[in-house]
């Protein structure tokens, strides 16, 4: 043991005299485990909330009995079917308005309620005789009470009048959801003796077979392990994910040139600890343990730094889930003790697959070659033939997932395919062009200049393999966002057609906003609106009911559509579908699809398709009149408002004053897209703080393996100047010959930038989202980018070239004296 422990303290003198090279590697592997645990903590935040939605008294992942037509059905079959010997509890769903703001309304019998139903907050018998008996309770989470200002055992109001009971906090609700008694629901939603759905208990014992007791009309739906709110945020988390990833290996890249830099310098040291008697094996396995011991301690303040990350970027990913998805996140973060240990054992892992290169090539060198620096390079050529063989399989292996492949994961997969291949033959590539250089070169230091470059390629290799990568998902994710920019802002000015959009509170109000307004001169047009929700292939579905007016036929977003489609919605037996519906369900222009309604089947032949960015939901456009005659319970509350622009301010005033509607009910057109724009814009803020920092880490990289170079490139360098070429102009060469391969890549990285954006809109997104965006080049931006990444690359060189510009006669002279 006392040898283990001189041993290792002879290679942690080498900290102590190079405590640069020790904050490299450190701030390495601080960042790398930093970025990834704070995207997975932000994952798990994310879906710690869905699973407390799914389970929330019988979510997705609970077992449940529901009418066969996706109807409410007779509390007679919960009678029955709990004598039968069905432990089952009835649950009554519906939607209720407070303050202009719609909520999740659920009724429930606690007696019978399943105490497996998943995270649903416990009654107790103290509370039970309280919840149930009149005025009774109503559970909400905190984020409730914060939204509208009350305290707990207020009496809220809903928008018709009807006094709901005390609010009672439970924390393990998610924000949008009620919960009462089932016979205070059935009051609430006008819905006597009815309910929504049975919840089945794990409870054993013999049961009367279902079809006996309730023939058709119930129809067993068997618990899913994955939430619907899940799978709809799946695409979004696996991009988080995806970036993380990308983010760690770039931070390893500085790992792995730091630890190059210091295993050529403690080269000497390595030499006389073998001479002396220190095996191979020996001499490793201590090697491991001070890089597992230095990994515990970044692992540990990368945690710390990934808790804050994750902290700062919660805000934006919360908007942007609830945004697209409707999901609702809590402000703060609640981490499993797994969280922790895995991201100190990502650290250890990732440091240790970093420096397995290093290990592996210095456990097989022979004593007396560990003294030549150069000895690790020897087999650079055959190295790029094989990369490049493997680039080649890489962008096969795209090109088969492109061709075959039909899922979320077979897009990235091809993403992750196109940019391994092009990081892998990046050094062949950069190799060929030198070698072209060099052969059209005739002043000896003009040859010397693209000879020296092909030599200092394979210390620079993966710090350019980490500058493409970067610049490349910049390139793409950058194409994306403005092409998803343009394309959002145009769609907004076809589906925000109206001037003023309001909401009144119940129908009375509406129809008496309607007269009002119909005396008004400055108002062109009153168009109702209104929506209903069903369920198509298991699937939520939206359908919209549309007024008969140009407004909408004139800058409705339709991609397809036969010519007279707006005639054709008029009758009522046709509709038009969104684009991710048509996609989800494989759906054309004259096909037909069956929308379940309350008197029996509605049948919609499908007239057009047109773009529904941000919908998750599929969603259907219908006449407002067809929709009202089919779904009459619907509220007929939602007007839209053409009025001259000039007159816009004045009627919102008079609306407000004389109705009493608040900004919530009632919006401008220009308030509504700038509000719409704003989350858009917080949607894609996680993704550009991703950008930054990876492109910041890459730089980083940059920086560590010219730092290693620059030790070691000392012998080329002094016979040169021993033969007149100054200090400052060898700086200068140095500095030139960096910044030309930097170039070089970054060049190579715009057109493979561009495919990466390619690959994100027409796959990625179309998977994730079922709709696809248009494809634009922004040349502007290119060119920003370009010289980012030059920037970057002068700011990595700059520390090297001023500490040769600044060097001393005296260490160059030594050089001649060295043992080389």
């Amino acid at each position: 043991m006392s040898r283990v422990l001189w041993i290792l303290a002879v290679l942690l003198s080498h900290w102590r005299r190079h405590p640069m090279q020790l904050a490299t590697l450190l701030i390495g592997l601080i960042s790398a485990t930093a970025l990834w645990s704070g995207v997975q903590a932000l994952n798990q935040q994310a879906r710690l909330s869905y699973d407390r939605a799914a389970a929330t008294f019988g979510g997705s992942k609970t077992a449940m009995l529901v009418g066969r037509d996706g109807k409410t059905f007779s509390q007679q079959l919960f009678v029955d079917l709990r004598r039968a010997g069905w432990p089952v509890s009835p649950v009554l769903e519906g939607r209720v308005q407070i303050g202009g703001r719609s909520f999740r309304l659920l009724g429930i019998e606690p007696v019978t309620l399943p105490a497996e139903v998943g995270n649903a907050p416990a009654i107790g018998r103290a509370g039970l005789q309280s919840f149930v008996t009149p005025p009774g309770e109503m559970l909400v989470a905190p984020e409730m009470l914060g939204d509208f200002n009350l305290v707990e055992g207020a009496r809220p109001s809903t928008n018709d009048g009807a006094l709901l009971p005390p609010l009672r906090l439970q924390p393990q609700l998610v924000p949008g959801v009620l919960v009462v008694d089932i016979g205070i629901a059935q009051q609430l939603l006008k819905m006597p003796d009815q309910v929504s759905r049975l919840l089945i208990g794990k409870a054993g014992g013999r049961r009367t077979p279902l079809e006996n007791l309730a023939g058709d009309r119930l129809r067993l739906v068997e618990p899913d392990a994955e939430s619907d709110l899940e799978r709809l945020t799946d695409s979004f988390h696996l991009n988080l994910t995806a970036f993380g990833l990308l983010s760690f290996v770039v931070g390893l890249f500085i790992v792995n040139s730091a630890i190059g830099l210091t295993f050529e310098q403690r080269l000497p040291t390595l030499r006389t600890l073998r001479a002396c008697g220190v095996s191979a094996a020996l001499l490793n396995t201590v090697l491991v343990a001070e890089l597992v011991s230095l990994a515990l301690v970044a692992g540990i303040v990368g945690l710390v730094c990934g808790y804050f990350i994750a902290a700062a970027l919660l805000p934006d990913v919360a908007a942007s889930l609830r945004g697209l998805y409707g999901a609702q996140i809590p402000g703060q973060l609640t981490l499993k003790p797994s969280w922790w240990i895995a991201g100190v054992a990502i650290s250890i892992v990732g440091a240790l697959a970093a420096a397995t290169a290093s290990l592996a090539k210095a456990i097989r060198l022979p004593v007396l070659a560990a003294a030549q620096p150069y000895a690790w390079q020897q087999a650079q050529h055959r190295w790029l033939i094989f990369q490049g063989a493997l680039a080649l399989a890489a962008f096969a292996a795209a090109g088969g997932l492109l061709l075959s492949g039909d899922s979320l994961v077979s897009g990235f997969a091809v993403l992750a395919a196109l940019l391994l291949g092009a990081a892998l033959g990046l050094p062949a590539i950069l190799e060929l062009v030198l070698h072209l250089g060099e052969s059209r070169a005739r002043r000896p230091l003009a040859v010397w200049f693209w000879a020296d470059s092909r030599q200092q390629l394979s210390g620079l290799s993966l710090a350019l393999m980490a500058l493409l990568l970067a610049l490349a998902v910049n390139v793409g994710v950058g194409t994306m966002v403005e092409s998803f920019s343009r394309t959002f802002i145009s769609w907004l000015d076809g589906r925000l057609a109206a001037d003023v959009y309001l909401n009144a509170s119940d129908d009375a109000q509406a129809a008496e906003i309607k007269a009002w307004l119909s005396r008004r001169a400055e108002v062109e047009a009153i168009l109702p609106s209104g929506r209903a929700d069903v369920q198509i292939d298991g699937a939520p579905i939206e359908i919209l009911g549309l007024a008969d007016h140009a407004t909408f036929s004139d800058r409705w977003p339709l991609l397809q559509s036969t010519v007279n489609a707006w005639d054709r919605l008029r009758s009522g037996d046709a509709g038009l579908i969104s684009e991710q519906l048509s996609r989800r369900m494989k759906l054309a222009v004259g096909d037909r699809i069956e929308v379940p309604a309350r008197a029996g089947n509605w049948t919609l032949e499908i007239v057009g398709i047109y773009a529904d960015y941000g919908n998750p939901k599929g969603q259907i456009g219908v006449n407002i009149d067809a929709l009202i005659h089919h779904f009459p319970e619907i509220p007929r509350t939602r007007l839209g408002l053409r009025v001259a622009p000039a007159a816009v301010p004045a009627l919102i005033s008079s609306l407000q004053d004389k109705f009493g509607l608040d900004s919530r009910n009632l919006l401008d057109q220009a308030a509504l897209k700038a509000e719409s724009t704003r989350i858009f814009n917080r949607t894609f803020a996680v993704t550009a703080a991703l950008n930054g920092f990876t492109l910041g880490v890459a730089g980083i990289a940059l920086l560590t393996s010219l730092l290693t170079l620059g030790h070691s490139r000392l012998p080329q360098l002094a016979p040169l100047w021993a033969i007149g070429i100054t200090r400052r102009r060898l700086a200068g060469i140095e500095l030139m010959k960096t910044m030309s391969i930097a170039l070089m890549t970054a060049l190579l990285a715009l057109p493979l930038g561009l495919g990466v954006a390619w690959c994100l809109i027409a796959v990625v997104n179309v998977k994730a989202f079922g709709w696809r965006l248009p494809f634009h080049v922004f040349p502007i931006q290119l060119l920003e980018l370009l010289g980012v990444a030059m920037a970057a690359a002068l700011c990595a060189a700059a520390l090297p070239v001023l500490k040769l510009a600044r060097m001393q006669p005296a260490s160059l002279i030594k050089i001649f004296a060295d043992e080389r």
